[in-house]
């Protein structure tokens, strides 16, 4: 009986890839040549992918024969320094781009800023088990490749871990060639491209809120119902219309982008619609809308807030209609377009007072998507500070980092204009800091203000209001009734006051499978 057919009878509920792996690691730890190395079916992931530089120069046919290499980040993590040198030496010296960790912790923080699409990883850590991570990197990411590394390989272990989604098992010592043809089935046997891999690359964050909202956009990428995204300036909005699209079957097509703010009627008319013809019907040099333009693509309305009313009923009778208005006197189709609206208002209060067309809002608001500020998630802050330091380098500049004190001022700071004031403020650092490490002080002027000064008694006041509001949340674990009663508010005059300042129940609901369920429904009406 073949090793393939036997590890069928035994685990008759796994699938070929995990029969065919089980097979060759018995193969391997028991000593046994394998003849022909076994290449699972490829995989493609939504979850990860690498943004690089792009180089100076480089002929097609360099890009051609290491384009597969070059793209291959690895990320080694291990408790032992010296291991971690040598695997840095081995796969540095064959064009992959390695990345190192002392831990599971670590590694995780990593997967999430540098996004690599092999992690080799030891079986035994002090702050994780091996398997433990395996499983924490597989609910997360799902289709990363992982290897296992350890120095006391048994056959039960190598199954457990193969049943967990381990690509590969390797005992210490590793020998060379060894590493290299493992790593080398791993990295082919993806089908990692940028445009799939890719589509969430700008978006670092270990905050679940933040990777809630994500799933929700993930998922609203496979539907073209046109999606609303909500936030404070600087959040990212633009930045997720277009990670939809990205991750959506139009990725191939236009992404069109429309600003609707500080923009003059007629403008923002021929911007959307068209240009209509002159007296004499002369229509050669006319230009086409963002409508006709992002035909089988993506329409995105930037701040549709400022949508001035009387284009509103326009855009409104576009989408409802069949044909779009004409602004050449033709019958012409509507262009099949997935919209995606944002907006930095909030919509409901405009449409009360007339300034926003009801009808266009819920045609536009389908999907709806509310982006969290930076004070919300705070916990990102070091990450996207790392980040941004990265971005912000020059290639073969001085690489400066911020001292700890520092990112503990960055991370309780309060940031008005939220990630990308962030990565302003870390890009004027470096280039305006001496040495390579800047300090709390510097980091102190920087900003501009003085961190003793007395605030307003407004701005102590809504501090304090938000603070208290959060404080009842956080005591009743979202439970809004229990929270009023606490207040000794109405349910409803305790709702205005979170919408007043921005406090949002969900963020506050214990975590889990329930938990998520619920914010999404409260997303979606």
């Amino acid at each position: 009986m073949t090793r393939s057919r036997r590890y069928a009878k035994i685990f008759p509920q796994s699938g070929e890839a995990t029969i065919a792996g089980l097979s060759f690691l018995d193969q391997h730890l028991s000593g046994g040549t394998l003849k022909k190395p076994y290449t699972p079916p490829p995989t493609a992931s939504l979850a990860f992918g690498i943004s690089r530089r792009a180089k100076d120069s480089a002929s097609p046919r360099d890009d051609a024969e290491s384009a597969e290499v070059r793209k291959a980040k690895i990320l080694v993590v291990d408790e032992d320094p010296a291991l971690r040198r040598l695997m840095v030496s081995r796969l540095g010296g064959e064009n992959y781009t390695v990345e190192i960790a002392d831990g599971a912790h670590a590694a995780l923080d990593a997967c999430v800023r540098s996004r690599p699409n092999l992690v080799i990883t030891d079986l035994r850590m002090k702050d994780m088990d091996g398997l433990a991570f395996l499983r924490e990197l597989k609910s997360r990411w799902p289709q990363l490749t992982v290897i296992i590394l350890t120095s006391h390989g048994t056959i039960s272990e190598a199954v457990q871990a193969t049943q967990c989604g381990a690509f590969g098992y390797l005992v210490k010592p590793v020998g060379k060639e060894e590493l290299l043809g493992q790593v080398q089935r791993a990295t082919a046997a993806s089908t990692f491209t940028l445009t799939e891999g890719d589509w969430r690359a700008n978006f670092v964050s270990r905050s679940q809120l933040m990777e809630d909202r994500l799933g929700i956009a993930n998922r609203a990428a496979s539907s073209d119902e046109p999606v609303l995204i909500t936030g404070e300036n600087g959040t990212g909005k633009e930045l997720l219309a277009r990670a939809i699209h990205a991750a959506s079957a139009r990725r191939e097509r236009h992404f069109v982008a429309v600003s609707c703010r500080n923009e003059a009627p007629d403008t923002l008319e021929s911007a959307l619609f068209g240009e209509e013809p002159d007296e004499a019907g002369h229509a050669e040099t006319l230009r086409d809308g963002a409508l006709q333009r992002a035909h089988g693509g993506t329409l995105m309305l930037d701040e549709i807030g400022d949508l001035p009313i009387k284009l509103q009923i326009a855009l409104a009778k576009a989408l409802d209609k069949n044909h779009i208005p004409s602004r050449t006197g033709m019958d012409a189709k509507r262009p099949d377009v997935r919209l995606i609206c944002t907006t930095s208002r909030d919509l409901k209060p405009l449409m009360d007072t007339g300034v926003f067309l009801e009808e266009l809002y819920y045609q536009i608001s389908i999907l709806p998507i509310e982006i969290p500020p930076l004070g919300r998630r705070r916990e990102d802050i070091p990450l996207l500070v790392s980040h941004f330091l990265e971005q912000a380098t020059e290639p073969g500049g001085q690489k400066k980092i911020y001292s700890p004190k520092a990112i503990e001022l960055l991370a309780t700071t309060d940031w008005p204009g939220n990630v990308r004031q962030l990565f302003d403020l870390v890009k004027q650092n470096v280039a305006l800091s001496h040495g390579n490490i800047m300090t709390k002080e510097f980091v102190e002027k920087s900003l501009g203000g003085d961190p003793t000064k007395i605030p307003s008694y407004d701005e102590a006041r809504e501090k304090f209001s938000r603070d208290y509001l959060a404080e009842n949340l956080q005591r009743t674990a979202g439970n809004v009734t229990q929270a009023a009663r606490l207040a000794k508010r109405t349910r409803t005059d305790f709702y205005k006051l979170l919408a007043r300042y921005r406090v949002h129940p969900e963020d506050f609901k214990n975590p889990g499978p329930a938990s998520r369920k619920s914010t999404d429904v409260d997303e979606e009406e």
